[in-house]
């Protein structure tokens, strides 16, 4: 008899108490997917970007092209947990950080190495913020940029600030890059990171006879060590894509000039770079070999000639990127990098003697190899070797 009763007693409390009584609804909660970080006279200045779930979630229900609302929230405080939850106050529904994906940095925040270590260590402590989340920097204002749409509307999730791979796979230029790996290589000795800069154009896309702004990368700030070296722009980085065995398509002319005489895409560059330590000075061989695809010619032109001339185009990249770093000492190419990873003995030597300078001769020769394996489907007018 005692035992019934208890059963009867426990299955009245599982009946009352509810299953998941802390739960919360998927509708009722806000959704942050992006995060804008600026410092400026001490305090942190947060702006941070909600969407509706139920707006881009994939169904048929949904109607391609409708334009979907963007939300953005702005705080303000003496450390970076403080401007975030300063945010709180007015959200109305709770903040949710776990589907966040991009974090957008601006020169305030680079410039302040202490803003900047804080910054990392209270983003990456959140349990709910994941590691795999991609940095970017820009000069925009934070509204434009964590409000901007995609082609046909689309959410800010098909923009390449949350998606840019497929961008990079058909572009392969200045390569998108991750926060957990930044920080890593941000702790590393004699490394320079390349922080990708998100800019805002309205010169190619109209909507009817509407022009429509769309995201470009069109520069980075290199940093060293968490010191900012200064902002290069697309052009100046040029040489940099032919370290990154990433790279999966990049667009050369040949010869680079007002009249090429063909295009080629380069693909799966691999290099190698010599160090060669003469005492207190350090120089380098770079060792580049690359495929090629031809994608167009104007001009009958042998395959030898192409090789040779997209080589040179390579070549010519490689050191104008170097010398773009001259003036402000910053090692675009990680040249200095490579004796650390593989001498870091030798790498304390020079650095401590203040011999780690580079000069107009640090590059001491460019070994560029570049053969075609394609010359497309109409073979026409290419020339034998």
């Amino acid at each position: 008899m005692k035992v019934i009763i208890k059963s009867y007693i426990v299955l009245t409390v599982l009946l009352v108490i509810p299953g998941c009584w802390d739960s919360k609804t998927i509708q009722n909660m806000a959704y942050v997917t992006a995060l804008g970080l600026d410092y400026k006279d001490g305090h942190y200045i947060a702006y941070i970007q909600f969407l509706n779930f139920s707006n881009v979630a994939k169904s048929e229900k949904i109607e391609i092209g409708k334009n979907v609302p963007v939300w953005i929230g702005k705080g303000e405080g003496m450390t970076v947990i403080e401007a975030l939850n300063s945010i709180y106050a007015t959200s109305q529904l709770r903040v949710y950080w776990g589907h966040i994906k991009a974090i957008v940095l601006k020169e305030g925040i680079l410039k302040n190495k202490f803003a900047l270590r804080q910054a990392y260590d209270a983003i990456d402590r959140y349990y709910e913020v994941r590691y795999n989340i991609l940095l970017f920097t820009t000069k925009e204002s934070f509204s434009e940029i964590l409000s901007q749409k995609s082609l046909l509307n689309l959410s800010p999730l098909d923009t390449i600030m949350d998606t840019p791979e497929e961008t990079y796979a058909q572009r392969s230029f200045i390569q998108p890059q991750y926060g957990y790996k930044q920080v890593a290589e941000l702790n590393e000795k004699g490394r320079t990171v390349i922080l990708p800069t998100l800019s805002i154009t309205k010169e190619e896309w109209q909507e009817d006879q509407k022009e429509k702004a769309m995201f470009r990368i069109n520069g980075a700030y290199a940093m060293h060590e968490h010191q900012l070296m200064g902002w290069f722009s697309e052009d100046d980085l040029k040489g940099v894509r032919w370290f990154n065995k990433k790279s999966k398509r990049v667009l050369v002319k040949i010869p680079d000039n007002k009249k090429p005489k063909g295009t080629l895409v380069l693909t799966k560059p691999h290099h190698r770079i010599q160090p060669l330590i003469d005492q207190d000075e350090a120089r380098f061989n770079i060792y580049i070999k690359a495929r090629a695809v031809v994608e167009e010619m104007t001009e009958n032109v042998s395959v030898k000639t192409m090789e040779e001339q997209a080589a040179q185009v390579v070549r010519d990249e490689i050191l104008t990127t170097y010398r773009k770093g001259l003036s402000t000492q910053s090692d675009l190419l990680n040249l200095f990098g490579e004796i650390y990873r593989n001498n870091p003995q030798e790498w304390h030597r020079l650095n401590d003697g203040g011999h780690l300078v580079l000069k107009e001769d640090t590059l001491n020769k460019i070994d560029i190899k570049v053969k075609i394996m394609q010359t497309g489907k109409y073979k026409g007018r290419v020339l034998p070797d």
